[in-house]
């Protein structure tokens, strides 16, 4: 399937917290979260997943505060918690009741704080990799993604970047040089290393208790699987209805449709 335009399904921005996104498709609402790796936004995510979800859902793709096209905003406390809250906010700007939310790394995060935040605002959980849950109990503190963002971020260098997207796919193919170039265009983009410095020296701000400790606050139907950035066992903590998928991998870039290896046809480079 041809990937969407971006100029056409461009929406935004909402009327509250200025985000961008871009929109297709009817039914229920879906909203897509994207994760925080270098170069990110909600359209170099889930651009293919776009016209597949668009056939059931009103599909809405974020870029999440401080990403892409979206502004920055105050880092008070935690970043996930913003987030959360601004997820609701455009929520309320598009006026859904009610929407599922699919969310990778740290947008599995987000969509995990925002139904803690506003349980009656979402339906299900799709959760690809989702930050927060791991309590480093029965692995190491940083997995290995964690460890190579985390080098990218002390020295932001194209070789950095690679080594980092190397941890993110289980089958190397996928990772073709257009793809790198996109990823390094994005990630020097004026202020774009600098704002996610940002978010992530957010994380170590007093907020609320960790989320592992909460996930009885999450009722909903979850669906989830590991990654690379997470770490295979960051489900120590999983929420009381999350049914976790197999996984034969434990990389972040996977297709949103199955949760198993890359599809050309489907995925796109969720973290």
């Amino acid at each position: 399937m041809s990937t969407p335009d971006y100029v056409d399904t461009t929406r935004g921005p909402s009327a509250t917290d200025k985000l961008h996104f871009n929109e297709a498709g009817d039914g229920h609402p879906l909203v897509l979260l994207h994760g925080s790796g270098p170069g990110v936004s909600g359209w170099s995510n889930f651009s293919k997943n776009l016209p597949v979800f668009a056939r059931n859902f009103r599909t809405v793709v974020v870029d999440m505060p401080g990403f892409g096209a979206s502004p920055d905003m105050e880092y008070d406390r935690p970043y996930p918690e913003i987030a959360a809250q601004s997820i609701v906010t455009l929520l309320d700007d598009l006026g859904i009741e009610k929407a599922h939310l699919l969310g990778n790394s740290m947008g599995g995060w987000v969509a995990l704080e925002t139904a803690a935040l506003a349980p009656e605002r979402v339906e299900r959980l799709a959760l690809m990799g989702p930050g927060g849950l791991y309590a480093p109990l029965l692995g190491p503190m940083l997995s290995e993604g964690a460890r190579r963002l985390n080098a990218f971020l002390v020295d932001p260098t194209r070789e950095a970047l690679e080594a980092w997207v190397d941890s993110m796919v289980y089958d190397p193919a996928t990772v073709t040089p257009q793809l790198l170039d996109e990823r390094w265009a994005n990630t020097t983009a004026p202020r774009a290393i600098e704002r996610m410095r940002a978010v992530m020296a957010s994380l170590a701000l007093p907020g609320k208790a960790p989320l592992w400790t909460r996930t009885d606050e999450i009722p909903h139907k979850t669906w989830s699987r590991g990654a690379a950035t997470t770490g295979c066992c960051h489900s120590t903590a999983p929420c009381s209805h999350c049914a976790a998928c197999p996984r034969p991998t434990c990389t972040s870039w996977a297709s949103a449709g199955t949760g198993r290896r890359s599809s050309a046809s489907t995925t796109s480079n969720p973290s």
